[in-house]
């Protein structure tokens, strides 16, 4: 995925979930707006470096959006909802290996109960429904955990997976790794104890994980490579 020209600013704040105020490097301070609905655990420093794309749109509020951040442990991008975008791109690109049997791509699919899946694969041998999970969450020794914070969003994501798991039918959790400093993936259990047991529940069940790390920079995000995934935290 390529990005749009950005700019860059010194992070004040993040609050009210949705809003963070920048400092330009002319002086001025803005408030743009946060595309992000978790914690963003370590993603908030203060002082820190960040880039904000800008919409030309006249009907916006905040016409900058918080894009990304530079953390001790690497860039990492906050818009979780590109995710999905550089997920779709790398499957119709052939970089995730092994899905050639499902040339087909949607886009939120309506699913289970009142659900949407964020891709659906499809072929002749039968249909692919694939979660997507931004990870930025990264601990001093490079482990990624999701989620940032309490998601019965996120549980009820996995139930739904396990539930339409048929003779033709795979499902997947897919943890898309925004955050350069992430070597491996797993649940935080310590920060929601019911996900952690969901993804549990959900492996015997036989939905599948994968991760991926995104190469992140500021001219473009695109999925590089696989990394490990556990139920629980491997210690470094």
């Amino acid at each position: 995925m390529e990005l749009p020209a950005l700019e860059e600013g010194r992070l004040l704040r993040r609050y009210k979930r949705f809003l963070a105020d920048v400092e330009l490097p002319d002086g001025k301070v803005i408030t743009a707006h946060c595309p992000n609905t978790g914690a963003m655990t370590g993603c908030t420093p203060e002082g820190a470096r960040v880039w904000l794309s800008r919409s030309t749109s006249a009907t916006r509020k905040y016409p900058c959006t918080w894009e990304l951040v530079e953390t001790p442990r690497g860039l990492a991008c906050i818009h979780s909802a590109k995710a999905n975008a550089v997920v779709a791109e790398a499957f119709e690109s052939g970089v995730i290996p092994g899905f050639d049997a499902y040339p087909e791509l949607q886009r939120e699919v309506k699913y289970g109960n009142g659900s949407r899946a964020d891709l659906l694969l499809s072929g002749p041998t039968g249909r692919v429904f694939v979660e997507v999970k931004s990870v930025t969450l990264c601990d001093a020794g490079g482990q990624g955990l999701f989620p940032d914070a309490v998601s019965d969003r996120g549980r009820k994501h996995l139930a739904e997976l396990a539930a339409v798991l048929d003779r033709s039918t795979r499902a997947i959790m897919f943890y898309c790794v925004f955050h350069n400093g992430v070597q491996r993936v797993s649940t935080a259990g310590q920060i929601d104890p019911r996900y952690r047991q969901a993804m549990a529940d959900a492996l015997v069940a036989g939905v599948e994980v994968l991760t991926w790390q995104a190469d992140v920079s500021t001219g473009q995000i695109v999925l590089e490579r696989p990394l490990p995934f556990t139920l629980d935290p491997v210690a470094s």
